[in-house]
C-alpha cells in the first residue's frame, strides 16, 4: 500500500508541476495588455468573453423563478424596499412568494429564453435549489431567496467570471445555484474569481438605520449614509456597469466602499473603476438608473440624475433620458421601482430586448435606430428585475476598447 501511495503522490506532484510550468510559461509569454489583441480564434476558445453591455450577445445565463422565497424582513431588506410593501414582507418573510404569481413568472421567463434562442443566443440556466432550507453560520441564521437575478451575483470582465460576495443574508449561499455552470466555464478556459465572502455579522449593518419615509431615505443617501457599514467588503455585481476599459459603480445599500476598492485593485491596471452617484432614495443596483446601451450611449434615469453627468458629456457621450414608465401603480413591484422599463438587455448595438407593455420606450429605441424585441415579463418583474437583472451575458462578440476619455 505504501508504494502505491508514493506512486500516486509522485503522479499528483508531477501533474501539479507540469500544470504550474505550463501556466507560468503562458503567463510569461503574455504581455500585460494582451487583452487588447485578442483574436477571433482565441475568443472562440474561451466560452467566457464580454467587455461591455452591447456587443453581439452569443451566450447568456438566465435566472430561475422556481421556488423563490421572500427574504426575512431584516434591517438590510427593510432599507432596500419601499414602505408600501413592508406589510408584504412582514407576512411572507421566510416563505414562498405567492404561488400563482410565481407560476406566471416561471412561464414568462421560459418564453423569454425561447425568444433569446430564436435570436441566436445560447441560453444557460442555474440549478433549481430548495431555498426554504434554513442555514446557520457563527454570525447569523437565515433561509435562502432565489437564483432569479444572475446579474446581482456574477460579473463578467473579459474572460473572467467574478462571483460577488453579496450583502443580504438571504443571498449568502446563492452562488451554489451557479457553481456547476461556473466550473464548466473554468474547465473550458475561463478565469474564475470569488470575491471575499463577508461574515455578514451584525457589524456589517447599521442596526438603527433610521428609515420611516422616502424623505428619510433621500436625506440619508444624500449624506452618504447607508444600511451597510465598512466593517468588511461587500458588493452586488449589479452595482457595476461595463464600458470596455472603464467600469462604473455606485456606493449603495448593498455595495460599500471597501467592496469597490477590492474590485478596483483586482481589476487594475487593465480596467478603471469609477464611482458615480445619483439622487436616489433607494440605491441598490445601477442598471435601472444608469444603463449603458452602446459606445458612448447611456440611458440616464430622469428621476435619479447622475451627479457626475458632466464627466460623460465632456467625454462626448450621448445621454438619453427614457420616458416615464407606463406600468400601473397597482402592479406589485416588491423589490424594485417602476424604472425596470429601462432595465433592458442589448442583444447587439442595434437590437434590444424591451418590455412589450412599454410602448413609449420602444418608440425611443426605434428613434435611435435600434430594433426592439418585445417580451412580457411583468410577473417576473415583481421579483425585482427587468431583462438586464434576469441575465448575465457570458459571451459577446467583440474586443476590449476604451470608450471613456
Amino acid at each position: 500500500a505504501k508504494s502505491l501511495y508514493s506512486l500516486l503522490g509522485r503522479a499528483v506532484t508531477g501533474w501539479v508541476q507540469r500544470a504550474f510550468q505550463s501556466t507560468s510559461v503562458a503567463a510569461a509569454a503574455q504581455p500585460r495588455h494582451a487583452a487588447e489583441h485578442v483574436t477571433e480564434a482565441e475568443q472562440q476558445e474561451c466560452p467566457v468573453c464580454s467587455y461591455n453591455e452591447w456587443d453581439r450577445l452569443e451566450e447568456v445565463i438566465v435566472g430561475r423563478a422556481e421556488n423563490a422565497h421572500v427574504p426575512a424582513f431584516t434591517v438590510e431588506v427593510k432599507a432596500n424596499t419601499y414602505e408600501k410593501y413592508w406589510p408584504f414582507y412582514q407576512k411572507y418573510g421566510g416563505q414562498s412568494f405567492p404561488a400563482e404569481h410565481l407560476k406566471k413568472a416561471v412561464a414568462e421567463i421560459e418564453e423569454m429564453c425561447n425568444i433569446l434562442r430564436h435570436e441566436g443566443v445560447n441560453v444557460r440556466r442555474p440549478e433549481p435549489i430548495d431555498w426554504s432550507l434554513e442555514y446557520k453560520t457563527p454570525d447569523f441564521t437565515s433561509s435562502g431567496m432565489y437564483a432569479a437575478m444572475p446579474r446581482d451575483i456574477l460579473l463578467v470582465v473579459g474572460n473572467e467570471i467574478i462571483e460577488a460576495p453579496m450583502a443580504w443574508r438571504a443571498r449568502f449561499f446563492e452562488y451554489r445555484a451557479y457553481r456547476p455552470l461556473i466550473k464548466e466555464y473554468f474547465r473550458n478556459g475561463a478565469k474564475w474569481t470569488t470575491a471575499p465572502k463577508p461574515t455578514m455579522a451584525d457589524e456589517l449593518y447599521d442596526q438603527d438605520y433610521p428609515i420611516r419615509t422616502v424623505e428619510d431615505r433621500h436625506k440619508l443617501a444624500a449624506e452618504g449614509k447607508f444600511v451597510t457599514t465598512e466593517h468588511e467588503p461587500c458588493f452586488d455585481a449589479a452595482d457595476f456597469i461595463r464600458a470596455g476599459r472603464d467600469l462604473f459603480v455606485q456606493r449603495s445599500q448593498v455595495t460599500n466602499y471597501m467592496g469597490i476598492e477590492w474590485m478596483r485593485r483586482h481589476l487594475a491596471p487593465d480596467y478603471k473603476v469609477h464611482i458615480i452617484s445619483f439622487k436616489d432614495p433607494n440605491p441598490m443596483h445601477i442598471d435601472a438608473t444608469f444603463n449603458i446601451i452602446g459606445p458612448g450611449l447611456v440611458l440616464s434615469n430622469p428621476d435619479r440624475p447622475c451627479r457626475q453627468i458632466d464627466m460623460f458629456k465632456k467625454a462626448g457621450w450621448t445621454i438619453v433620458k427614457p420616458p416615464t414608465p407606463l406600468i400601473p401603480d397597482d402592479h406589485p413591484l416588491w423589490m424594485s421601482s417602476k424604472w425596470l422599463s429601462m432595465n433592458v438587455l442589448m442583444l447587439s448595438e442595434k437590437r434590444v430586448m424591451v418590455d412589450a407593455n412599454e410602448s413609449t420606450i420602444q418608440k425611443m429605441f426605434e428613434n435611435l435606430g435600434i430594433k426592439t424585441i418585445k417580451v412580457n415579463i411583468r410577473h417576473a418583474n415583481s421579483l425585482g428585475g427587468g431583462f438586464h437583472c434576469w441575465t448575465t451575458d457570458v459571451r459577446r462578440r467583440g474586443t476590449l476598447e476604451s470608450y471613456f476619455h
